[in-house]
C-alpha cells in the first residue's frame, strides 16, 4: 500500500462506502504517456484573455516566475496600462521587462506580479521604459521559462521550488548587471522598502492589493534576494521629483532616478528598486538569482529559501525536481490512445487546473490569518486564491477525485477562515475576501467534498458556517446581502442591492443561492438535520420564481413583483450590462439550474421542449463556452432518454473547436483553471453535473484507455470503436443510466464504452 493509500485508509473511516484497495496493473504491451511534462503546452491560454502564462510554477506552487511584458514598450500589443489586462504576460507581445515572482493563472482582475528581476549590459539603466528589451528564442515546460534578450545577448532562465525560485542569466563578454524593480508589476497598488544584508543578499517587502479594485484587499509580500556572485558594485535607486521652480510641473512619468552608491540602510518608496553591477564578466559566464518569498515575513522568506535550495542544489536540480514533481502529478491520469493533439490539449488542461489554489504557509506552518494582521500556524497546508465562484463547478471535483489529500487541507482552510473572521471564503486571495463575483460557493465545494466520501474535518463547524450564511440578516450577511427578500418572496428583485439597475445581478445571485442552499439541503439530511433538509430543498426551488412563459426563460422581477419590462432575453452577451443577470444574457443562465432539471424542464411544457430550447442555445450560438453559468449544459441532454447522443455531439465540438494547442486554445479566461477542468473532465467521460451532489453525467470519451489514481486504486476507463455510445459497462454489469454516482465509479473500479456510428 503506497503513502496515498496507507493516509486515506486512516482518513475514510467515516465514508459511508467501503472503497476497494487494489490498484489495477497497466495491462504490459500497452504504450501511454511515460513523460506527461512532454505533452504540455505552457503557451496555450496566454492570448484571447486566457490570461495564463508560461512562467515556472509548481502544482499549488506559492512561488511563481512569469515573464512580464505587458508594459514599457510603444510596440506592445497589449499594456497593462492602456487597457483591462489581467495576466503578466501576452503572446503576442515581445518586450521583456522583467521576471515577476508571485502570479495568477487565469484570473479577471489585475493583482500581484511584482518583484520584477532583469538583466542588462553596458551602462547601468534603472528606467524600465528604457532598459526593457525584445526578445527571441522562448521557450517553456512545466517548471522552467527561458528567453533571449536581443538587445543584450543574455540568456535568461527560471524555475521554482515550491515557495522560491532560482533564475540563470547567461551574458556576453563585458560588463552586466542584475536589477530588482520593487515601483513597477501588475498590481495596482504601490510601495516598497528594500536593505542591503550583505554584498549579496537583499530583502525587503512590497505592497500587493486592490483585487478588482477593492481598496481594503491588501496584503504584503516578503523576500529575500540573494545572486551568486560578488557584485563589484551596488544600490539602491529612487524615482525623484524634478526640482520645484527649475524643471516642469511634476507628474508619475517625468520624474528622475536617483542612484544610491553610498547608502546601505532600508530604502522605501512608491518607485525604487535595487541593482547589482558586474564588471569583466566572462563570455558565457553566469550569474544566478535565488528569491525566497513570504506573506509573513522577511524572516520566514529566507527560511523558505534556506529550506527549500540548500546550498547543494544547483540551478540544473531544482529544474530537473520541478519536472519529476511534475510529471508524477500529471502521471496520477494515464491516457492511451488519442491524437498528439488531444493528449497535448488533455496534459496542459490538467496543468492549468494544478496552479490554484496555492499553497500560503510557510515552511515553518506559518501563514496569515484571514482578514487579521496576525499569524497563524498550520499542521498540514494552508491554501489560498479561493476563487470559488468558477471552481466549486469542476475543478475542486477533480481535486477530490485525483488528489484528495490536497481537496482535504484546503476544505479545512475554507473552515478556519471561518474560524478567523467568521464567514467561509467566497474569492478569497492571500488572507483578504475580495467579495468578487456572487453566490455563496464555498458550500458546495464542502458538501461534495463530504459526500464523496472525505470526512476527515471539523463537519459540525463546517455546518454552523454554512448555516450562518444562509440564515443571517442581509444587514449583517457578508455572504448574501440581499438575502432578505430571497427567504421573504423565494427570489431577489431588481434594485435591492443596485440602485442602478444596468449593474444590478439579482437573478444571477439568486440562482447561485438556490445551488448552494440545495448542497446545503443535501448536507442537512445526511447528518438527520431533518427541518433544515426541508427549508433548503425548498429554498433551492425558488428559481421557478423568475421563469417566464412568454419569453420561456429567466426573467428579474421588480420589486412590486412584476416581470422586468421591456426585456431581451439576449442582452447580455460579450459581458454587455444586463439588468438581473452578471456577465452573461438570459439564455446563459436559464438552463443554470442543476439540482432540479427535471423541475425545470416540466416549467417549459415538457422533456421535448426543454431539449429543443437547450439545442437552440448551441445552434443559434447563444451559449457562452468561456463563462460559468452555462459551463455544464452540454450534459443536460443525458437527462432525458434518447436525447444522451446531443451531449456527445456538443462535448466533442466543443472541444474540437475551442480546446487546441494554440495561444488561444482556452475559449476565453480559464478561471483558475475552471475551464481546463471542464476540458479534463469531458475527455475522460464523465462530468460532475451538480455541485454538491456526488453524481457524474457520461459521454463518449476521447482515449481508447484512460487510468486515473484515486484514493482507493486505479479507476479505468476505456472505449472501443468511434461514434456514440451503444453500450456501457460499469464494472462487471451493463450500465443503462447515463449518471452514476461517485461511490459506484470507484466500487466499479472501470468503466467501459463501445462506439458506433449513430443511424
Amino acid at each position: 500500500m503506497n503513502l496515498r493509500q496507507r493516509f486515506w485508509a486512516a482518513t475514510f473511516v467515516a465514508a459511508v462506502f467501503a472503497l476497494p484497495v487494489d490498484a489495477q496493473q497497466t495491462p504490459s504491451g500497452q504504450l501511454g504517456t511515460a513523460d506527461p511534462v512532454a505533452c504540455v503546452v505552457p503557451f496555450v491560454g496566454t492570448t484571447n484573455f486566457g490570461t495564463t502564462n508560461p512562467g515556472a510554477v509548481l502544482p499549488h506552487g506559492m512561488m511563481a516566475v512569469v515573464p512580464f511584458n505587458v508594459m514599457g514598450s510603444a510596440k506592445n500589443v497589449h499594456d497593462k496600462d492602456s487597457r483591462w489586462w489581467s495576466t503578466p504576460y501576452e503572446y503576442h507581445n515581445k518586450f521583456f521587462t522583467g521576471f515577476a515572482h508571485g502570479a495568477l493563472s487565469g484570473v479577471g482582475c489585475p493583482e500581484m506580479g511584482a518583484l520584477l528581476t532583469m538583466a542588462i549590459t553596458g551602462d547601468l539603466e534603472v528606467d524600465y521604459r528604457n532598459y526593457g528589451s525584445e526578445y527571441r528564442d522562448e521557450t517553456a515546460s512545466p517548471g522552467y521559462y527561458a528567453l533571449s534578450l536581443s538587445r543584450y545577448g543574455v540568456r535568461a532562465e527560471a524555475t521554482a521550488t515550491a515557495r522560491t525560485s532560482a533564475e540563470r542569466y547567461t551574458f556576453p563578454a563585458g560588463k552586466g548587471h542584475i536589477l530588482l524593480n520593487l515601483g513597477e508589476g501588475l498590481t495596482n497598488e504601490s510601495g516598497a522598502t528594500v536593505r542591503r544584508v550583505s554584498a549579496t543578499e537583499i530583502e525587503g517587502s512590497k505592497l500587493l492589493g486592490t483585487f478588482c479594485y477593492n481598496p481594503q484587499t491588501v496584503f504584503p509580500i516578503y523576500f529575500v534576494l540573494r545572486v551568486t556572485k560578488t557584485p563589484t558594485a551596488s544600490g539602491y535607486w529612487k524615482k525623484q521629483r524634478p526640482m520645484k521652480g527649475v524643471e516642469a510641473e511634476w507628474t508619475p512619468d517625468n520624474g528622475r532616478y536617483k542612484l544610491y552608491t553610498r547608502y546601505g540602510r532600508d530604502l522605501s518608496g512608491d518607485d525604487i528598486g535595487y541593482w547589482f553591477t558586474f564588471d569583466n564578466l566572462t563570455a558565457g559566464e553566469q550569474v544566478e538569482i535565488r528569491m525566497g518569498i513570504s506573506f509573513v515575513s522577511t524572516e520566514n522568506a529566507r527560511r523558505n529559501l534556506d529550506a527549500e535550495q540548500p546550498a547543494a542544489m544547483t540551478f540544473d536540480s531544482i529544474q530537473a525536481a520541478a519536472r519529476n514533481r511534475w510529471n508524477d502529478d500529471l502521471g496520477r491520469i494515464r491516457i492511451f490512445g488519442g491524437s498528439e493533439e488531444q493528449r497535448k490539449v488533455f496534459y496542459t488542461a490538467l496543468y492549468h487546473a494544478l496552479i490554484h489554489p496555492n499553497l500560503l504557509n510557510d515552511v515553518n506552518g506559518e501563514y496569515p490569518l484571514m482578514e487579521s494582521d496576525g499569524v497563524g500556524v498550520t499542521e498540514g497546508n494552508r491554501y489560498t486564491v479561493f476563487s470559488l465562484w468558477d471552481t466549486y463547478r469542476n475543478l475542486h471535483q477533480l481535486m477530490t477525485l485525483v488528489y484528495p489529500e490536497r481537496q482535504i487541507d484546503m476544505v479545512r482552510s475554507m473552515i478556519d477562515m471561518y474560524r478567523e473572521w467568521g464567514w467561509l471564503p467566497k474569492w478569497e486571495l492571500y488572507g483578504r475576501e475580495t467579495f468578487t463575483m456572487e453566490g455563496d460557493p464555498a458550500i458546495p465545494v464542502i458538501v461534495d467534498t463530504w459526500m464523496k466520501g472525505l470526512r476527515d474535518f471539523d463537519v459540525e463547524t463546517a455546518y454552523a458556517a454554512m448555516r450562518k450564511s444562509a440564515t443571517t440578516a442581509g444587514a449583517q450577511n457578508r455572504m448574501r446581502p440581499d438575502i432578505d427578500p430571497y427567504i421573504e418572496r423565494g427570489y431577489v428583485p431588481l434594485g435591492w442591492f443596485a440602485a442602478d439597475l444596468s449593474g444590478d445581478n439579482s437573478v444571477s445571485h439568486a440562482l447561485e443561492y438556490y445551488v448552494a442552499d440545495n448542497a446545503l439541503s443535501q448536507f442537512a439530511a445526511a447528518l438527520g438535520k431533518t427541518d433544515d433538509a426541508t427549508l433548503f430543498r425548498n429554498r433551492s426551488l425558488g428559481y421557478k420564481h423568475y421563469y417566464c412563459p412568454e419569453f420561456g426563460t429567466l426573467r428579474p422581477r421588480t420589486k412590486s413583483g412584476e416581470f422586468l419590462t421591456p426585456f431581451n432575453p439576449r442582452q447580455g452577451e460579450n459581458f454587455e450590462h444586463v439588468p438581473g443577470f452578471h456577465e452573461g444574457s438570459a439564455w446563459n443562465y436559464t438552463f443554470f439550474v442543476p439540482h432540479d432539471v427535471e423541475g425545470l424542464a416540466k416549467l417549459m411544457g415538457g422533456s421535448k421542449k426543454f431539449v429543443a430550447k437547450l439545442q437552440k442555445v448551441f445552434d443559434e450560438g447563444l451559449y457562452d463556452p468561456a463563462n460559468e453559468p452555462d459551463i455544464a449544459y452540454a450534459y443536460l441532454f443525458s437527462r432525458f432518454r434518447g436525447e444522451e447522443w446531443r451531449t456527445q455531439h456538443e462535448v466533442r465540438r466543443l472541444l474540437d473547436k475551442y480546446f487546441t494547442t494554440r495561444p488561444d486554445g482556452i475559449p476565453g479566461n480559464d478561471d483558475t483553471g475552471t475551464m481546463s477542468a471542464w476540458a479534463v473532465f469531458s475527455m475522460l467521460g464523465f462530468y460532475p453535473d451538480c455541485p454538491g451532489e456526488p453524481y457524474y453525467t457520461l459521454t463518449a470519451p476521447t482515449f481508447d484507455r484512460a487510468e486515473i489514481d484515486t484514493a482507493s486504486g486505479t479507476l479505468v476507463i476505456e472505449k472501443q470503436g468511434v461514434g456514440y455510445i451503444s453500450r456501457m459497462v460499469l464494472g462487471n454489469k451493463p450500465l443503462k443510466k447515463y449518471r452514476i454516482s461517485h461511490a459506484e465509479l470507484l466500487q466499479a473500479e472501470t468503466l467501459s464504452f463501445n462506439l458506433q456510428s449513430r443511424k
